[in-house]
């Protein structure tokens, strides 16, 4: 089965991708890469899926997404989100921007 996983180099969308690769799914993973916390340790989670195959990753921000959404023929599964409870009070529209306007994107393409 081919999955489209967004958030693939955070904590939860790591190990959702590694469970499902291991058990033989095609995983498409997306994720922006945002430097909130220490991007070595994305990076790090993306290569150390690379042991498995088939895994695609993108690196996308904003409306690229939505044609990477395309590639999934089963599953979307959508963990991207601006991480941080303090940092959302800071810069609020980065987490409109993450977690409300590109989860709609996501939606209307999906």
């Amino acid at each position: 089965m081919k999955i489209l996983i967004t958030g693939t180099a955070g904590f939860i969308g790591f190990h959702l991708a590694k469970k499902l690769l291991e058990r033989g799914d095609e995983v498409v993973g997306v994720d922006n890469i945002n430097d909130y916390y220490d991007v070595n340790l994305k990076y790090a989670r993306l290569a150390e899926l690379g042991i498995f195959s088939p895994l695609s990753h993108e690196q996308v921000r904003g409306t690229k997404e939505e044609s990477t959404l395309g590639t999934a023929n089963s599953f979307v599964v959508n963990l991207a989100a601006q991480a941080g409870v303090r940092y959302s009070i800071e810069n609020p529209h980065a987490y409109i921007q993450s977690n409300v306007v590109s989860f709609s994107k996501r939606i209307a393409a999906c």
